[in-house]
């Protein structure tokens, strides 16, 4: 599946989904009991058709949710990269509060043809209509709830912020994990010939790169350190189609279809290198000045280690031995290095092997 395709269907999704709760808990709070409220001020017997007030809100919290999609995908591939975060919110804001005007309006006509009531509809209705500003201050308040969370998954990582939501990492819970160390060939001579300010562009338009390709093989992004990236996986996702070296090669074939571009635009052509560990590691949430989450244990130091003798070898991938006995790879696509390399600061030897 395109990737484009599979991050709208996952976007629409979240985004019908909250929507539709949103909505169904607004007519929730504005509905629930309120035929009994109202039969303190009247002895007429009152009958509200409450049902249809909650198919109202489900039918808007749907359609709201499938524009609202649809229009925060286009602004993140095609708009917010040229717009300040100010003037993006901006339109955004006056494109969703005209949408409101047109759902409510629209939806209204359909309603009151089935409860046969009289809704407030016709032209100019909302400007004056306490409902609709309600509403619209409803919908401003859920939609920023709505961003905080995109803002606070892209920052811990795809469902990292539910495990930090319910506190699983305040105290530190041991997990296998694949870590993967990616870094780019001969980054001191780039930096020096394009200057601190080409050379960041450089780096960010590598990383995008990146990014565009990590759901597809079901990696996280533990951090970025100037010019590398530290990469995880859960083993069972990590193995599964060889994802944690596949998403090198995938990773170095992009790169390789945009030489022309990278050329033009850096005189660089991009070139990474990586070394990729497993085993158990520990995983904790530091807080209180800045919240992160953290890994500690001896296969970060491995990984690390191993992607530095990238250059020992004049390799572009090397793994240890424990990741190699989990792929589903033939022996014509491997090379063993050495039978136990003393890697710096260990005791233990590794058998390190090359793809």
């Amino acid at each position: 599946m395109n990737i484009r395709l599979k991050v709208l269907l996952e976007l629409v999704f979240t985004s019908i989904i909250f929507w539709v709760i949103a909505f169904f808990l607004f007519s929730l709070i504005r509905y629930n009991g309120i035929e009994e409220e109202l039969s303190l001020f009247s002895d007429d017997v009152l009958n509200l058709p409450i049902r249809a007030y909650y198919e109202f809100a489900i039918i808007v919290g749907f359609l709201l949710g499938l524009v609202y999609a649809i229009i925060e995908f286009l602004f993140d591939i095609f708009i917010s990269k040229r717009l300040a975060l100010g003037i993006s919110i901006l339109v955004k804001s006056i494109i969703y509060f005209v949408l409101i005007i047109v759902l409510l309006s629209t939806i209204s006509l359909l309603v009151e043809e089935q409860i046969d009531i009289d809704l407030p509809n016709e032209r100019g209705w909302w400007r004056r209509d306490p409902f609709f500003w309600t509403t619209v201050i409803y919908s401003i308040t859920s939609s920023i709830v709505f961003s905080l969370i995109r803002i606070a998954n892209d920052k811990f990582g795809r469902g990292i912020f539910i495990n930090v939501l319910i506190g699983k990492y305040r105290k530190p819970q041991e997990e296998e994990r694949i870590l993967m160390f990616l870094d780019l060939k001969d980054s001191t001579k780039i930096a020096e010939k394009l200057g601190h300010i080409e050379y960041s562009k450089f780096i960010q338009d590598c990383f995008i790169d990146l990014n565009r390709i990590l759901s597809r093989f079901e990696a996280e992004v533990y951090q970025y350190v100037g010019d590398e990236a530290v990469l995880s996986w859960l083993p069972k996702k990590g193995f599964k189609n060889n994802n944690c070296i596949s998403m090198f090669f995938a990773f170095e074939k992009r790169l390789n279809k945009r030489e022309d571009y990278y050329a033009k635009k850096y005189n660089h052509k991009p070139e990474f290198k990586a070394g990729i560990h497993c085993g158990k590691i520990m995983v904790t949430e530091v807080r209180y000045v800045k919240k992160e989450i953290a890994y500690h244990g001896d296969v970060i130091n491995t990984a690390a280690r191993l992607q530095k003798l990238c250059n020992t070898y004049n390799k572009s991938l090397l793994v240890s031995k424990s990741v190699l006995n989990n792929l589903s790879i033939s022996e014509t696509h491997y090379q063993l290095l050495s039978n136990g390399i003393a890697l710096k600061g260990k005791k233990d030897t590794v058998e390190v092997y090359a793809l």
